[in-house]
């Protein structure tokens, strides 16, 4: 058996288990190696049982005195055991464990691992327990730190301690350095088999830092290179478009503005002219808060193609955006006399028909669409630049095949997340980065409040009081997790109480994911020109909706909101003159909830929220890795670690440019890592 090898080969697993192991992301022996604790526990230090006291995690040593199965009241079986050392007695409960009662028998030595209860008596509920040798008396992982593994419904912690285990001893030996030597030498790294056996049973915290370095640093380096390798191949192998400087539709539309564009904006404009008319391709991020005006840059790149006798696509993630992108462009282009379409899944029939062979004869200057854009019977006359649209929300695959629908055209991502720019050299390290890191004057701050669910009404009257003024106002409720039929039943039911008994008299209008296209749009309309003045939303309007008289906007249940999530709803009001509200109703059971709304409340500044949400959440879940198509990280964090992603960024892109083909023959190991980890979403099945 090799270190490829599917998991269920290996004893102790088979098929049932290893389908669970599947689910933590364990599918090869490999894989098991590369598992990592998400926690230890020090069992160095044996308690003795008469000094216990209640909430204490402790280990202690006994003598199995007495032991039994009982019934509870409620039918299940409890299995209760005794046990003593010279300062006091203990008692062990296991519930529905009854199995038990044939491991344990009256004079075995044991230890026992877990939390103190208060039960009429102390006791250890559900402890961890190992029998000790009756003969040598020696402890197999009592006395030592013990990794605390991540599981899932049908493992525990014993099973998969002993499959890491067996397969440290078994397979540890073959598994390559991909560092080479001399790297380790100069860094001062530990080697790997070293790193991996400490990282699962270090003998002490530092033998565990220093694995933990190694480790992340290992990570960190065959990211960066890969990044490397990515921007390397498309310098040397796309061309791009020759575009002109001549930009008279461009200049025109920027003359057509009713404001004057920010200093970032017109340093963005610059930025993405200077790539569409140079040598190769552009590849360019543009990053900016809610309202930061990313818009307008994209259109000016978007008729800079069109000047030059190209089309351009601008690709968003839901249908609402990608009408509401046409309806603003085309608003914008038809006095230009640029001609644009939008195109969804929702569009059938003759329509769709006219639409595509329109694009394919090169009628249509601007197309505006969804994933639609993307299938095979969507051919573009000349694709000249690719808009996409909160990046994030589309795989790696269907950006790569929106860059297919031509020959190297231009692509511009677009981010309504800020990150702190040297986090995004990690992240984005193959994109040039443009930033709007300023907002339009006159922008006013949208003014934030938490209440708890006894305000509730006082917040239904602040909303009549802006309706009776003439503005409109946004209710939002949150998607229930793996539910959406308990999320439609909910926000279906709490519109009819709003429109019948909270705000009899006033339009109210509902919308949610599960409604078809043309009825989505059509209550998007009728709320834009104000025939609705209420809109009860589910999470559809998160991103993109530009309503100027929407005043306020209730977010009920708050607590269930990611933070970025919640800036990005609360980015839908405050779009025009008069003072804008987001209310939080929230009644948070966790200190992270709770933390997310006080940072909500708090903080107006989308790079201080970023930094929060971070933190909060870790850097796997907010930059979705499976979407940008970077492997989730099993043991770094871009946020904690960031000076050793910065070592490791300067080192990748140096041995890059000392060998940008990694031949070296002491790099094969390398190679093989960085093919087996990156080659599918980085496109590196040619490297080495």
């Amino acid at each position: 058996m090799d270190l490829n090898e599917n998991i269920q080969y290996l004893k102790g697993v088979g098929p049932v288990r290893a389908r669970r192991l599947e689910r933590l992301g364990v599918s090869t022996v490999e894989d098991l190696l590369y598992f990592f604790p998400r926690d230890y526990q020090d069992r160095r230090r044996i308690s003795p049982i008469g000094t216990l006291k209640e909430g204490e995690f402790v280990c202690v040593r006994g003598e199995v005195l007495a032991g039994g199965t009982r019934k509870t009241r409620g039918g299940k079986k409890l299995f209760q055991l005794v046990a003593a050392d010279a300062s006091g007695r203990i008692t062990c409960t296991w519930f529905n464990q009854a199995y038990l009662e044939n491991v344990f028998r009256p004079g075995q030595e044991a230890i026992f691992v877990g939390r103190v209860g208060l039960y009429g008596s102390l006791q250890l509920v559900n402890p961890e327990y190992e029998i000790l040798d009756p003969e040598s008396g020696e402890m197999n992982r009592a006395g030592r730190i013990i990794p605390v593994y991540p599981l899932t419904e049908g493992l525990n912690q014993k099973t998969v301690r002993d499959l890491v285990e067996r397969s440290l001893e078994q397979f540890l030996p073959q598994l390559p350095d991909p560092l080479p030597e001399r790297f380790r030498d100069r860094w001062r790294v530990a080697a790997l088999d070293e790193a991996i056996r400490n990282i699962h049973y270090p003998a002490d915290r530092e033998a565990l830092d220093r694995s933990r370095q190694r480790l992340i640093l290992d990570e960190f380096f065959t990211l960066q290179l890969a990044l490397g390798l990515k921007r390397q191949k498309r310098d040397r192998e796309v061309k791009g478009l020759p575009h002109s400087a001549s930009t008279p539709l461009r200049d025109r539309y920027i003359a057509s503005l009713p404001f004057r564009l920010t200093g970032a904006q017109r340093r963005a404009i610059a930025e993405i002219e200077s790539d569409m008319t140079g040598e190769r391709t552009m590849n360019r991020l543009l990053q900016g808060d809610v309202g930061s005006g990313k818009t307008v840059v994209a259109v000016c790149g978007l008729l800079t193609t069109v000047d030059s006798g190209y089309q351009g696509a601008i690709m968003a993630p839901t249908e609402i955006l990608a009408a509401q992108h046409y309806e603003n462009i085309r608003r914008e282009l038809e006095p230009l006399g640029v001609e644009t379409v939008l195109l969804t899944s929702g569009i059938k029939g003759k329509r769709r028909r006219e639409i595509l062979e329109r694009i394919a004869a090169g009628e249509i200057g601007v197309v505006a669409g969804t994933h639609a854009l993307i299938q095979e019977k969507v051919d573009f006359h000349r694709l000249g630049m690719v808009v996409i649209d909160e990046q994030h929300k589309f795989g790696v695959r269907q950006r790569a095949d929106l860059r297919k629908k031509g020959v190297g055209p231009h692509v511009l991502v677009m981010t309504a997340t800020p990150i702190p720019r040297t986090l995004t050299l990690t992240v984005y390290g193959d994109l040039d980065v443009s930033l709007l890191d300023e907002m339009p004057p006159g922008r006013e701050k949208v003014k934030t409040y938490w209440i708890g669910p006894e305000k509730l009404e006082g917040a239904y009257r602040f909303i009549r009081k802006e309706v009776d003024d003439g503005r409109q106002a946004f209710i939002i409720y949150p998607m229930i997790e793996e539910s959406e039929q308990l999320e439609l039943k909910a926000a279906a039911e709490m519109f009819e109480r709003l429109r019948r008994e909270v705000f009899p008299g006033i339009p109210v209008a509902l919308i949610h994911g599960r409604l078809p296209s043309e009825e989505k749009r059509e209550v998007m309309e009728r709320f834009r020109k104000k025939e609705t003045m209420i809109l009860v939303s589910t999470v559809v309007v998160e991103i993109g909706i530009d309503i100027p008289d929407a005043t306020v906007m209730l977010i009920e249940n708050a607590e269930r909101f990611g933070l970025a999530q919640l800036h990005q709803l609360r980015g839908r009001v405050g779009r025009s003159r008069h003072p804008a509200y987001c209310i939080l109703q929230g009644n948070p059971r966790t200190e992270d909830a709770a933390r997310r709304l006080r940072a909500i409340r708090d903080i107006d500044d989308g790079f201080q929220i970023a930094r929060e949400d971070l933190e909060i959440r870790g850097p796997g879940e907010f930059f979705g890795t499976q979407q940008t198509g970077l492997p989730e990280l099993r043991i770094g964090s871009i946020v904690a670690d960031l000076e050793l992603m910065e070592f490791a960024r300067t080192r990748a892109f140096r041995l890059l440019e000392e060998d940008p083909a990694l031949a070296a023959p002491d790099l094969e190991p390398l190679r093989r890592r960085l093919r087996r980890r990156y080659g599918e979403s980085f496109e590196l099945g040619d490297v080495g």
